[in-house]
């Protein structure tokens, strides 16, 4: 499946220079903000991992928009390692398009690697995904058995939300307690590549693409450096993009709640008829009449509320901006020689047939 683009110019990676010499089979993706601390040990940790792998390989580091020294230490160690390819967005964009824009710049002709900078998804895993790739298998994606570090709190609201979308997902099934820690194939990649909605919700994005997929359980480490990025509000915000990206729910949710007041004003008012007519109007009271009228207001201004938020994501569509700019990027040079063999003998039986 070749790559359908809608960006107004072409992703850096077909570029003359990007595309000079072999390419990798396989690609690692980290989107970074603000990791100066933890880089160095997650390359450190990360080049070991891939060297035993056997296969030419490279690692994207995406800087969205760092206020610290994250693109420092990324230049530096493109500086050192001939396998580190440098992506700088103009800005910060948030992760989920920081991701994207990797995996847009990722020349791994086989595979490639999803993977956090803050080392809370161990490297180590890495060749359990390759594994089971050479399985056959298109997703290889790593499950969360027990999330170390994390408070009770966040431990319960994230559990919660994998349930709430597992119900309201419909079709699409969304693997708990899943991050964005995997490995997808070449034609997985290429297809999720198509889709460049505005709000991306990438865990849904995974989930909706479909492809032969496995799960490979894993204890999360706590943070190896630095603090985390996503506040309460932050995961607020992030549950909302994934609830009104993947279902009209709420839209539905609204609808029932209109009906059921409507039937109760409905009955209510009967009931007043017949009361006035049995035993006269003794003149209501004034708190019920304001409760009703409060408990009706805020129905509809949460009504008003989810009809604003699926309208709000059309008009940002509608505006057709390109979903990053790039301010540089710099790919990874010439990997091992034994990149220019396209029949590595190390290669799942899918991958050698679709050549």
């Amino acid at each position: 499946m070749s790559r359908v683009s809608p960006l107004p110019h072409p992703p850096v990676h077909a570029s003359s220079e990007a595309t000079k010499g072999p390419r990798p089979a396989l690609s690692v993706v980290v989107p970074a903000f603000n990791e100066e601390e933890v880089l160095p040990e997650l390359h450190r940790r990360l080049a070991a991992v891939m060297a035993g792998i056997g296969l030419p390989w490279e690692v994207v580091y995406v800087n969205d928009g760092s206020r610290d020294g994250t693109l420092a230490v990324m230049l530096s160690l493109r500086e050192r390692d001939p396998h580190v390819s440098v992506v700088n967005l103009s800005r910060n964009f948030g992760k989920e398009i920081a991701l994207t824009a990797g995996l847009d710049h990722a020349r791994g002709t086989e595979a490639v690697i999803v993977i956090d900078a803050d080392l809370q998804d161990p490297p180590e895993l890495i060749p359990d995904l390759v594994r089971g790739w050479r399985e056959g298998y298109d997703v290889v994606y790593a499950q969360r058995r027990a999330r170390q570090g994390e408070t009770w709190l966040k431990r319960a609201t994230a559990a919660a939300f994998y349930r709430v979308m597992e119900r309201l997902g419909g079709r699409v099934k969304l693997p708990r307690d899943t991050g964005d820690f995997r490995l997808m194939s070449r034609r997985a990649t290429d297809a999720l590549l198509q889709l460049r909605e505005q709000h991306r919700f990438m865990k849904g994005l995974f989930a909706w693409i479909g492809f032969p997929s496995k799960a490979v359980l894993y204890d999360r480490a706590p943070r190896a450096a630095g603090s985390s990025k996503w506040n309460y509000w932050r995961l607020w915000n992030l549950s909302l993009e994934g609830i009104t990206s993947f279902t009209v729910a709420p839209l539905k949710v609204a609808t029932y709640l209109g009906l059921v007041c409507a039937t109760g004003a409905l009955l209510y008012g009967a009931f007043m008829v017949v009361h006035t007519l049995l035993f006269g109007n003794p003149v209501p009271g004034y708190p019920s009449l304001i409760t009703v009228m409060l408990f009706l207001g805020g129905v509809q201004l949460v009504t008003l509320g989810i009809i604003g938020e699926y309208l709000g994501r059309v008009f940002n569509e509608t505006k057709g901006r390109p979903l990053y700019i790039v301010e540089r990027a710099l790919p990874a040079r010439a990997p091992s020689p034994a990149a220019a063999d396209e029949h590595h003998p190390d290669l799942p039986a899918v991958s050698r047939a679709a050549e």
